[in-house]
């Protein structure tokens, strides 16, 4: 694998982990699983990441459909993408539950439903609107089939490393505590404002070329 074969899987691994950040979602899973024994916990997150795998993939598919019949840049997505991202970011520098995971009154009803899986844990908590646009933003970069291949297998580890976290969210929860897990976000929220910035920075960048290509 060449440095920039590498260099895009780890950017990848580390923008998608970052987005589904199984370690600052887990509190919020806890609360709505309290009452679940560990086998029941395990098939709930079980269904929770494949559902949340078939929507990611769905649109890591498609993506590049979606901006040819709205006739959205690659630029505008990422600048876009960059402010998602940043505001994610903050909340999680925060320690706080960004909307874009899940509303107060999604959880109630969650409380309430008998599959919890679909939602909120599926869609929107795993498979949010961050995860969304980074699958569709990095499979339109994908323009090889080796970028292809790495970028899949980026999402595919990401979600298996998510599951295992989650899996183990009772054990971690206990040995780490809330000050060690939120320890932990705020240094994923900030990787994730990093990578955010760089985003829009790169949309301003590629917005300027394609103005100047078309006034020339």
């Amino acid at each position: 694998m060449d440095i920039e074969l590498l260099s895009f899987f780890l950017f990848s691994l580390s923008s998608l982990f970052t987005l589904i950040n199984p370690v600052g979602i887990l509190p919020i899973i806890l609360s709505l699983t309290e009452n679940l024994n560990s086998k029941e916990y395990n098939k709930i997150i079980l269904r929770g990441i494949l559902i949340a795998s078939i929507i990611l993939l769905v649109f890591a598919i498609i993506g590049q459909y979606i901006f040819s019949f709205y006739g959205i840049t690659v630029y505008a997505c990422k600048i876009a993408g960059g402010i998602l991202f940043l505001k994610i970011g903050i909340n999680m520098i925060e320690a706080k539950v960004s909307r874009t995971k899940s509303t107060p009154q999604e959880s109630k009803e969650a409380s309430i439903i008998d599959d919890i899986a679909l939602s909120p844990i599926g869609i929107p908590i795993i498979a949010g609107p961050g995860a969304i646009t980074s699958v569709m933003l990095l499979a339109s970069e994908s323009t090889t089939m080796e970028y292809k291949l790495i970028f899949y297998f980026s999402l595919i580890l990401t979600l298996i490393l998510s599951f295992f976290i989650l899996s183990l969210g009772k054990k971690l929860s206990s040995k780490l505590g809330t000050t060690g897990l939120r320890v932990i976000q705020r240094i994923m929220g900030l990787l994730l404002m990093v990578i955010a910035v760089q985003f829009i920075i790169d949309g301003i960048d590629m917005a300027v070329i394609n103005f100047i290509d078309n006034n020339l």
